[in-house]
């Protein structure tokens, strides 16, 4: 089959016959943040092969003769079209939003898939005074280090204090976000796909999401059991269910160790 060659003299031309939403109340804030990816990721792929269509007429960015310049140029051209249309784009996105939506993109709310829970009060000097601190190791303190921006804004939106986030992302994944563990727990966070999805995470590879995602279920444990950080770390691990039926932390050594090392972290970060 022949390549498909492209030709575009009038950007909005194919759109301008598209049903023009009237009430954009119907979509909820969910709704419009998977509108826009979906109007950003076919931007992003008409974009593509118009860059495709344009290096063909020069040889690509590696030239004719290259070694291997088929395969990076195609890895290049993508990359260079996520890029644009994470930004203001060529502007598809932004006719495709309005034309579905009847508003601007750029009025989406920030992180609509994590809406803001009230802040959760603790008292962390009254947290187990006898246990002993957990010294992370150097090479999980660089990596976590990274993640300090995300940590900060995920600790502001959902009321849970930043130790706490660093202390379970050191226990769960020890600052590595491409952790998967025999269970399929994913990221920083090891976050379940089944979890994940209820938290509203489209890609738990994401540190962002991934973050948001965690902290935000961290926030509702937290408002389940009043601000008891033992109770919200073990249905962390093993669910909430297991912490009511138990009535507290579970008899499982998984668990038990669990919340052991997080408070340990939490207790490291603290002293310091």
């Amino acid at each position: 089959m022949d390549e498909i060659k492209l030709k575009i003299t009038d950007m909005q031309k194919h759109f301008k016959t598209a049903p023009q939403v009237e009430n954009a109340q119907r979509y909820s804030d969910t709704e419009k943040t998977r509108i826009s990816k979906a109007a950003k990721d076919f931007e992003s792929l008409m974009t593509s092969m118009m860059l495709k269509s344009m290096n063909e007429t020069n040889n690509g960015f590696f030239g004719e003769d290259s070694y291997g310049g088929d395969y990076f140029n195609s890895i290049f051209e993508n990359e260079i079209a996520q890029k644009m249309s994470q930004g203001k784009g060529i502007g598809i996105a932004d006719i495709l939003y309005r034309k579905i939506t009847g508003e601007e993109i750029n009025k989406l709310p920030e992180n609509s898939f994590f809406p803001k829970l009230p802040a959760v009060k603790i008292n962390l000097k009254n947290i187990d005074k006898n246990m002993n601190a957990i010294v992370p190791s150097s090479q999980s303190v660089e990596r976590l280090n990274r993640f300090d921006g995300l940590i900060e804004a995920a600790s502001q939106k959902y009321g849970v204090d930043k130790n706490i986030i660093k202390s379970v992302i050191l226990t769960e994944s020890a600052g590595n976000e491409k952790a998967l563990s025999s269970a399929k727990a994913k990221g920083l966070m090891q976050l379940m796909d089944s979890t994940a999805k209820d938290l509203g995470v489209n890609n738990v590879w994401n540190p962002k999401e991934n973050i948001f995602g965690g902290t935000k279920y961290l926030s509702q444990m937290l408002q389940q059991y009043n601000g008891d950080v033992k109770l919200a770390l073990a249905s962390y691990n093993a669910g909430p269910g297991n912490v009511d039926k138990y009535n507290g932390v579970p008899p499982f050594e998984e668990t038990q160790n669990y919340v052991v090392r997080v408070m340990g972290y939490l207790k490291h970060f603290e002293s310091i």
